[in-house]
């Protein structure tokens, strides 16, 4: 059996620098000493946290190693890695034969109180914020709105500009959603929302792309995510490199969650921490934070009459000079919901910006392998081309997390034509690898006649046990407005459904306890109505589920969705049990029908309970067939 080549850190590769503003090493390599005035760096940061230099690490799996133990990989460079790590986080970077040694913190002179420090006064205040947005669209009313998408931990209204024209009327346009601030300490980000409510809105109408983009699209623009932490992060008048919220976690004293840990789809796996003294804790729970769960119900918002107006996301971070695609929970290019199409269009639509502000692009995960971040969600469960930019500096030495505030007018303003040309591909992301015959005919990103779609708000004629052969005797599968359960923190059955106030669950009721109305002792099935498809085109079936099990399953249990045609059954989704704890999290799923056109076709949707008695919950909705 021939190995892998291992993948070379040959070139260097910087990510984000934990509170390191400067680093100095002197010739024999050893870390200068800590400057007058300095503050350790867990003095500033997560309580028990530093940050530290680790030498070793030779290839990208060396990294996703260390990224495994839960520390947060803040930058990467030819052998050197430098983590944000708790102590039992550097015991296990030690473990893996690696040498973890403490950087020194540099910290500015404090400023005044809840205010940045001197030299950075340009950067805007969670106020100051505030009031931009309020004066824009004071001054550009046919434009602008000022939303609302939730509140924070603390209280702070979590806002999201509107820009289109007419901003009041829904015309069906492909709309596009810009983010900021998910990460507390990344204060540059804040800064390019802002410079990019400012230009939709002043160059409107002066700017002949603009003025085109704003009449053809809807721009959501999410300038601070995380206002709990960013106003932490600074609450002293000097910086604290605070990462996470503030939401306190129960049974102890550690405080926060990352954010962009946080999100459902393959939440809790590598590269991030259930550590809550962790930089990269992951909450609880898939959307625990209620930063992340308001940022998902933006974003389902924004489903209507079954299908999804957001074609493009960028999530704004500091730093490392960087466009990332999903997957970042994986290192494989092709997985479950990326095909080759969506693969390539992400490479192309990523390398076009890259190619615009300088930026190196690349899949998320050819850094270290990271789960439950945004950018995976909104692809998987969403269908949404989902980037990160990592801005500026490229290193620690232009600053890392805190450049001063003369650098904010070029390094905003270097994006600028990376965030038009992705709004121009709102409209029909797949024209980037010339499939928009393919994907695009009914003019938006997903493409395509609907001929088929159920939120389950009404019914619409599932049949359930079609076959009079079901064996489940609980749990059957019901249109229900279902009741959330959970076990010791892991959620088992969703209490929001993807779309509408109504989904296909196992057992709505949550009963006294968990196991109460799950699928027991056997199968329940749940059928489609007839849908035809016709002879001519390429015809799609897309819909989200979840399957969630304790460590009581196993193989013999599944979620199975079938497509019923003239030749028989074909399972086109099989997710089977296994001997570990599963959280219900949506996922969304494509399959291509072109095999069975001209044909009518049901789909069959079942889940079990068939081995030893486990507990086993599924749900499924929003599904769509279209034809392009």
């Amino acid at each position: 059996m021939q190995l892998p080549t291992p993948r070379l850190l040959s070139v260097p590769i910087r990510r984000r620098l934990a509170g390191l503003v400067a680093v100095v090493l002197t010739a024999t390599g050893a870390l200068a000493a800590t400057p007058a005035g300095a503050s350790p760096a867990d003095e500033t940061a997560d309580p028990g946290t530093a940050q530290y230099l680790v030498t070793g690490p030779q290839t990208f799996d060396d990294v996703d190693a260390v990224a495994a133990t839960g520390a947060a990989v803040d930058e990467v460079d030819r052998g050197k890695v430098f983590v944000t790590a708790t102590p039992a986080e550097v015991q296990a970077i030690r473990a893996l034969g690696f040498a973890p040694e403490r950087v020194p913190s540099v910290t500015p002179a404090p400023g005044y109180p809840e205010n940045y420090p001197p030299g950075y006064g340009n950067y805007h205040t969670y106020a100051e914020l505030n009031s931009v947005v309020d004066d824009l669209v004071a001054a550009h009313p046919t434009i602008a709105q000022r939303h609302s998408y939730g509140t924070s931990h603390e209280g702070r209204d979590l806002i999201a500009m509107k820009i289109s024209s007419p901003v009041g009327q829904d015309l069906g346009k492909p709309e596009v959603l810009l983010s900021a601030g998910m990460h507390a300490r990344e204060h540059l980000t804040v800064e390019m929302a802002i410079y990019l409510m400012r230009m939709f809105t002043e160059e409107y109408g002066v700017d002949p792309q603009i003025t085109d983009l704003v009449d053809n699209r809807v721009i959501w623009i999410m300038p601070q995510v995380n206002p709990d932490g960013g106003e932490w992060d600074i609450a002293t008048g000097s910086f604290r490199s605070w990462r996470k919220n503030r939401q306190p976690n129960p049974g102890t004293s550690a405080v926060g969650t990352d954010l962009n840990r946080n999100f459902g789809h393959q939440w809790g796996g590598s590269g991030s921490s259930g550590s809550p003294s962790s930089a990269t804790y992951r909450g609880s729970a898939p959307f625990s934070a209620p930063e992340a769960e308001a940022y998902r119900q933006f974003v389902l918002s924004r489903i209507v009459d079954g299908e999804q107006r957001i074609t493009m996301n960028i999530d704004f971070h500091t730093y490392s000079e960087l466009v990332l695609w999903p997957y970042g929970y994986t290192s494989a290019s092709l997985a479950p919901g990326l095909n080759a199409d969506a693969r390539d269009t992400f490479q192309a639509i990523g390398a076009e910006m890259a190619g615009s502000n300088g930026y190196q692009p690349m899949q998320a995960s050819q850094l270290y392998v990271a789960s439950g971040v945004s950018i995976d969600w909104m692809w998987a469960n969403q269908g949404i081309f989902a980037y990160t930019f990592e801005m500026f500096p490229a290193s620690a030495s232009g600053g890392g997390f805190y450049p001063p505030d003369s650098v904010i007018p070029a390094e905003t303003a270097r994006n600028r034509d990376a965030v038009l040309l992705l709004t121009e591909y709102a409209d029909c992301p797949w024209r980037a690898i010339n499939k928009e015959d393919e994907y695009c005919d009914s003019g938006n990103g997903g493409g395509g006649q609907v001929l088929f779609a159920d939120d389950f708000t009404t019914s619409t004629g599932w049949t359930r046990d079609p076959a009079g052969t079901d064996t489940a005797t609980a749990g059957q599968w019901e249109r229900a407005a279902p009741q959330a359960t959970s076990w010791n923190g892991l959620p088992l059955q969703l209490g929001t459904p993807v779309a509408g106030g109504q989904m296909l669950v196992t057992g709505a009721a949550a009963g006294n306890s968990p196991g109460d109305h799950d699928v027991d002792d056997g199968v329940t099935t749940t059928r489609s109505p007839v849908i035809s498809l016709p002879a001519q085109g390429a015809a799609t079936l897309t819909f989200s589920w979840y399957l969630a099990h304790l460590n009581n399953s196993g193989p013999d249990d599944y979620f199975r969705v079938s497509v019923q045609h003239n030749g028989g059954t074909t399972v086109v989704l099989n997710q089977a049990g296994a001997a570990t704890n599963r959280p219900a999290a949506w996922s969304q799923a494509t399959v291509d029908l072109s095999a069975y056109a001209g044909q009518n076709i049901r789909i069959l949707v079942q889940a079990a309970d068939e081995g030893a008695p486990s507990l086993v919950e599924a749900g499924f909705d929003n599904i769509q067939v279209t034809v392009s």
